[in-house]
């Protein structure tokens, strides 16, 4: 009985001593969210049922359809979940410009909590129309936005213990203080036994709760430079597609005047007289070749 009661307690000490390990922050990017038209409901393309979502970059690209005389401005937007306003709004002003060159853009925003989003659109003010339109967002995910989601969350509030009614410890019978109670040598060990085992998985609880503390440090630490090179990559290759168009446009309708180039040279004479020259060093060359010949045989 002593044994199972023991063995019970270290059963319910264990369980209790459990972590989760999602904890870290990790970044994630949305569909296209003027796939289905210019206007979205930003509850449809972010992760639902999870608090601790922010958005921190927008990435979009389009093709306006316009004559370049026509004025015309584009905005693409989000509204503010509270009705003031907009929470985020870049524009386009392709007022004087020629239609049908693509745009993308890279906008990094303040890292604001997805409650604050409300739908999005793409405004176009003025004569012209948006064509093949895509709007991406770059969110990150932090499962300890609630601290209370993991023990090893920073503000983590260790849950209080409920009310336990004082017992009068006297009145409670101890067989070890029996004196018509004899304990074996056997059941005295499995009890001191039982002790350090409690001890020492007090010790390793603590050090794991430093382990996964620094593990979480770590990788957030990890997750805010990925993002921070998306950012950089994507707003290169923003630049580098933004200087190619450049060059397409100046370039690339170019065409070389020509045609069919004739031949302008023509011959007087089509005889051509013998070379006089030219016959008497051959000559000359041939009595050479046969003088040297007959010197061999002499």
């Amino acid at each position: 009985m002593l044994r199972q009661l023991l063995l019970l307690v270290v059963s319910v000490f264990w369980v209790g001593y459990s972590y989760s390990e999602s904890i870290a922050p990790y970044y994630g990017t949305t569909p296209n969210a003027a796939a289905g038209g210019h206007t979205w409901s930003m509850d449809n393309i972010l992760p639902s049922g999870i608090p601790g979502v922010d958005i921190n970059l927008v990435i979009y690209d389009y093709t306006p359809i316009k004559e370049t005389q026509d004025a015309m401005v584009v905005h693409i937007q989000n509204e503010n979940a509270d009705g003031t306003g907009y929470i985020f709004r870049e524009s386009d002003d392709w007022s004087g410009l020629p239609g049908g060159v693509e745009i993308r853009k890279v906008v990094p925003v303040v890292s604001t909590n997805r409650s604050q989003w409300g739908d999005g659109s793409i405004e176009v003010e003025g004569t012209g129309t948006v064509e093949d339109a895509s709007v991406i967002y770059n969110y990150r995910v932090d499962p300890c936005y609630d601290p209370q989601f993991d023990p090893n969350c920073p503000g983590y509030v260790q849950p209080q213990p409920p009310e336990i009614p004082q017992v009068n410890l006297d009145d409670i019978y101890d067989a070890t203080e029996d004196e018509n109670v004899n304990l074996s040598n056997e059941e005295t060990v499995l009890i001191e036994e039982n002790e350090e085992v409690l001890e020492e998985l007090d010790e390793e609880k603590e050090e794991e709760e430093e382990r996964k503390k620094r593990a979480y440090r770590l990788a957030a630490l990890e997750a805010s430079n990925a993002a921070q090179l998306l950012a950089e990559d994507t707003r290169i290759s923003q630049m580098n597609q933004v200087s190619q168009n450049a060059v397409d446009r100046l370039y690339m309708p170019k065409t070389i005047n020509g045609g069919v180039y004739t031949e302008t040279v023509v011959l007087e004479d089509k005889n051509l007289p013998q070379n006089k020259d030219g016959l008497r060093n051959n000559l000359a060359q041939q009595l050479l070749h046969d003088k040297m010949i007959e010197m061999q045989y002499k």
